[in-house]
């Protein structure tokens, strides 16, 4: 399979391309050389670069694409110019991809582009699955919400559309986990404000294990929650975080506080998502990991 990818050399992209290595990748990163470097795990055989999507006029030679670039959503404040930044980085290249399939005679047969759960703004303790439809004025969706309009116009009968709304990924290497764990490690870590709030987490595994499920299933299209079954908590989360890396668990950090210290992206870990992957799950995926504390086991098992 000749599969195009954006985002390779990301947190998710990384680990996806260690399960794609006997196909023929085309990545497209800003900076080869380091490109090179971080996916030196991968035989060079299989593996080509390009700068820009700008050489291609369009994706005949490709049966899939899968869409993964993006800013990092809470790697800093909010500002106006990084609200620009953040929705620029993903809404261009998808419109730019969008753009190359509809000039194909022979386009892809799969579209796989990114999205978040943040689309769903904040559900309280209610359960919901990709059925849900919201109308939000929380930043997340309306990121969200324009990123998978403009992926869907890919849609045709003869390329199907794929969105990863995608919760917490959780790895050792990078992402919410990395930056949860030196509080945590100092004994200082916490539920975060009331700690009712719902966090839809995945394991790593299961994210790049569901993206390749979603590869291979030729009738899966639309909306899918990338999230285990069972999401947890925040203050049931905490607990189990602590007790993988054997902690304490005392003091928590008040919603005030994490305004403060975050503005208005205080709502990546304030607001509650229930979601549940109603429709990975009927397509027949199986999670490894679907329960917090053996995935917290499992990724923490060496960090003591």
């Amino acid at each position: 399979m000749k599969i195009l990818i954006t985002g390779g050399t990301g947190f998710i992209g990384r680990e996806l391309l260690k399960l794609l290595m006997t196909e023929q990748i085309t990545v497209l990163t800003r900076n080869t050389e380091n490109a090179k470097h971080q996916l030196n795990h991968i035989h060079s055989g299989n593996l080509n670069f390009i700068n820009s999507l700008n050489d291609l006029q369009d994706l005949n030679h490709f049966d899939a694409v899968i869409n993964l670039a993006g800013e990092p959503i809470a790697n800093k404040r909010w500002s106006k110019k990084q609200k620009s930044h953040i929705c620029r980085s993903r809404w261009n290249i998808t419109e730019q991809l969008v753009s190359l399939i509809h000039a194909s005679t022979k386009p892809p047969e799969v579209f796989i582009s990114g999205s978040a759960v943040g689309y769903y703004g904040d559900q309280q303790s209610h359960p919901f699955d990709e059925s849900l439809h919201v109308h939000h004025e929380s930043f997340s969706h309306q990121v969200c919400n324009t990123w998978e309009q403009i992926a869907l116009r890919a849609q045709s009968d003869r390329t199907r559309v794929c969105l990863l709304r995608t919760g917490v990924v959780l790895s050792p290497k990078g992402g919410a986990l990395q930056k949860m764990l030196p509080p945590y490690k100092l004994g200082v870590g916490g539920p975060i404000g009331s700690g009712q709030q719902y966090i839809p987490w995945i394991h790593m595994t299961d994210m790049v294990h569901a993206i390749m499920f979603l590869l291979s299933t030729e009738h899966a299209q639309g909306p899918f929650n990338l999230c285990a079954p069972h999401p947890a908590t925040n203050a049931v989360f905490s607990q189990n975080l602590a007790s993988a890396i054997r902690r304490p668990h005392i003091l928590f950090t008040p919603k005030w506080a994490i305004k403060l210290l975050m503005g208005e992206a205080a709502e990546l870990l304030l607001d509650s998502m229930r979601a549940k992957p109603k429709k990975l799950t009927e397509l027949g995926f199986q999670f490894q990991f679907s329960h917090i504390e053996p995935a917290l086991k499992n990724l923490l098992q060496h960090t003591h």
